[in-house]
């Protein structure tokens, strides 16, 4: 959550929609909010049918979804200087079309979904609800330190 975590970050528009909203500068502030630990990732972003093949192959949902995390050491003991490695990807269609639903900006939306995936890369989840509500708070938290507005209310 500081800016002493050491980050690499790759930003790819294989979609090119959002390049120009949510430049390099921007996304990396917000990864860097939410890291707690050094980190190498890439954020991608997708259109509908790369995201779907993704999630169709890795998840076995065939439907495109807003963002998946690809955590590359989950699990594994590692020395606390070493980094996670992530790809966490993004899909344009669906981060619009929720960002529309929810009245809210593709920006407000991104931010929360890159804090999401970067949560998740940490090794963060929400399958159980105790573990549900602990992300969330971080997230709500972590918004709000932006100023962006709580994304689950």
């Amino acid at each position: 959550m500081s800016a002493k975590n050491k980050l690499s970050l790759s930003v790819q528009y294989a979609d090119t929609r959002l390049q120009d909203a949510l430049p390099r500068p921007k996304i990396r502030r917000w990864v860097q909010a939410a890291l707690f630990a050094p980190a190498e990732l890439t954020i991608r972003f997708v259109d509908a049918e790369e995201g779907r093949a993704l999630n169709r192959e890795y998840r076995e949902k065939d439907y495109a979804t807003n963002v998946l995390t690809f955590a590359y050491n989950e699990g594994e003991e590692f020395a606390e200087d070493e980094p996670t490695r992530a790809d966490i990807i993004l899909c344009t269609d669906v981060l619009e079309k929720e960002a529309a639903e929810q009245k809210k900006s593709v920006e407000e939306h991104a931010a929360h979904l890159i804090i999401h995936g970067v949560l998740h890369a940490q090794g963060y989840d929400h399958l159980e609800d105790e573990e549900a509500a602990e992300m969330e708070g971080i997230e709500t938290e972590l918004l709000a330190a932006l100023g962006y507005a709580d994304p689950y209310a």
